[in-house]
């Protein structure tokens, strides 16, 4: 009897002690979590006196250092050493390809504005003298393009300019005179063929001598330099209008005279 009370006892203290083993564990892990959130405290807290102390350190070689706009020696004291011995040095462009850009550019607005101002005075000149069935001003992508008609230029099959031609190519050559570009003079034909009386084998030949007579006029007669000339005779090879019309024939017959842009942005 007495070893059975004394099992008993025991499996009852065991039961007990098997009941609260769980807070044990409890206990365990509400320590660690204790822990976990000191440990994150702390590292936080370092995190910003660190950072707290770089920002002073930053704050203080910035105020002492000279500044590199103002050609001080800058945050570490050798940033403009060369400038403070050589002023002259530090005048000049470190990249001189970008102020060739800025020059070109320059170069550019100077051209176009010389451009637009031709147009515009030949275009009032034409207006002001009615000539806007033989005259024909564009602002082209190669340049101005100033069209002269061959009725207004020139007898039929023939290439020496007529004298009522003067007056025109006198105030061309006034304006051309102070440009800086090359202008190209262009002749162009219809299809037909030259007639057996013509003194030119075909229509190459005739826009050719015609776009010549045009240059010889500015060069020869009012002096202006031939290095900023150019001309060519297309033949019946660009026409504007069709060939099949007389009205398209007549468009066909022409000298262009084209202010050229020597320069692109």
């Amino acid at each position: 009897m007495r070893q059975r009370n004394r099992r008993q006892g025991r499996r009852k203290s065991e039961g007990d002690g098997g009941r609260d083993r769980w807070l044990i564990t409890y206990a365990d892990l509400i320590t660690l979590l204790l822990i976990f959130f000191v440990m994150m405290f702390a590292m936080s807290r370092l995190d910003v006196e660190k950072y707290e102390a770089i920002t002073q350190s930053l704050q203080h070689t910035f105020k002492s250092g000279d500044s590199i706009l103002e050609k001080g020696s800058g945050i570490t004291g050798q940033a403009d050493k060369n400038t403070h011995r050589n002023p002259d040095t530090a005048k000049k462009p470190q990249n001189s390809g970008s102020q060739e850009l800025t020059e070109r550019e320059l170069a550019f607005r100077k051209q176009e504005q010389e451009l637009q101002n031709l147009m515009q005075v030949i275009s009032q000149y034409v207006k002001d003298n009615r000539l806007e069935d033989q005259i024909f001003v564009a602002d082209e992508p190669q340049g101005i393009s100033i069209t002269l008609s061959d009725q207004f230029l020139f007898d039929v099959g023939k290439s020496d300019l007529k004298p009522g031609s003067a007056p025109v190519l006198d105030k061309l050559a006034s304006l051309f005179k102070n440009l800086s570009t090359v202008i190209s003079i262009e002749g162009h034909t219809d299809n037909l063929p030259i007639v057996h009386a013509s003194n030119y084998k075909d229509n190459w030949e005739l826009s050719g001598a015609r776009a010549l007579s045009v240059l010889r006029f500015f060069i020869d007669q009012k002096h202006l330099n031939p290095d900023e000339f150019q001309y060519a005779g297309y033949g019946d090879t660009r026409p504007v209008g069709d060939n099949g019309t007389k009205a398209g024939r007549q468009k066909n017959r022409r000298v262009e005279i084209i202010v050229l842009r020597q320069l692109q942005e």
